[in-house]
C-alpha cells in the first residue's frame, strides 16, 4: 500500500503513462501552497495559490516531470523592512524512477510509489532555490539610520552629528574659550 495520498493535489497520478516509454500527458492545476515553502526571510504564505503546468512523460527508467510553477512569495526587505512581494517563476524537472530499475539505486533518485509521485518536495526546493537569499523592496534601497531606525530613502541626506568619544575632551576645551 502506497503511503502518497491520491487525493493531496500535489501527488501526481501515472497510470496513464507509466511503464509506457514515449507517452505523456500534460496535467494544469492550481494547488495551495504547503507550509513552510520557502526561507524565514521570504517565502510562499501557505494556502496561497500555485499554478502548475506539467508534463509526465514515460521513459524506460520511470517518469519524468517537467514543466513551470507559478507563485508569489512575500517577504521584508533586508535592509527597510518594508513588505516585499516576488513573482516566481519555477523551472521544475524530476525523474521518478520505477522501484526496479537501475535509476532507483542513487541517493538523490525519487521513486514511483503504487503509479503516484509527490511533487511537494520538488516544488519546495525550485520555491527555496528561485528567492533571493536577501530580498529588497528596490535594488538602491538605503535602508534605516542605524542611530534613530529613519527611513533613508524618505530623506536621503538624513545624518546626526556624532562625536567620537574619544575626541569628547578636546570638544569641551573648545567650549571653555
Amino acid at each position: 500500500m502506497s503511503r502518497l495520498n491520491p487525493r493531496d493535489p500535489l501527488v501526481l497520478d501515472t497510470q496513464q503513462v507509466a511503464r509506457r516509454p514515449g507517452t505523456m500527458i500534460e496535467v494544469e492545476r492550481t494547488v495551495e501552497a504547503p507550509s513552510g515553502l520557502g526561507t524565514d526571510v521570504v517565502g510562499v504564505p501557505e494556502g496561497s495559490p500555485v499554478e502548475l503546468q506539467l508534463r509526465l512523460e514515460s521513459v524506460v527508467e520511470g517518469v519524468l516531470v517537467s514543466g513551470l510553477g507559478r507563485a508569489q512569495a512575500r517577504g521584508e526587505c533586508v535592509r527597510c523592512l518594508d513588505p516585499v512581494v516576488i513573482d516566481l517563476v519555477l523551472h521544475l524537472q524530476e525523474l521518478f524512477a520505477y522501484p526496479e530499475s537501475a535509476a532507483a539505486d542513487a541517493d538523490e533518485i525519487v521513486q514511483v510509489e503504487d503509479e503516484f509521485v509527490d511533487f511537494e518536495p520538488v516544488l519546495r526546493d525550485a520555491v527555496v532555490l528561485a528567492l533571493p537569499l536577501q530580498p529588497v523592496c528596490q535594488d538602491d534601497c538605503l535602508g534605516l539610520c542605524a542611530m534613530c531606525g529613519a527611513r533613508l530613502n524618505d530623506d536621503p541626506e538624513h545624518q546626526h552629528d556624532q562625536v567620537d568619544p574619544r575626541w569628547a575632551a578636546l570638544g569641551e576645551l573648545h567650549q571653555n574659550d
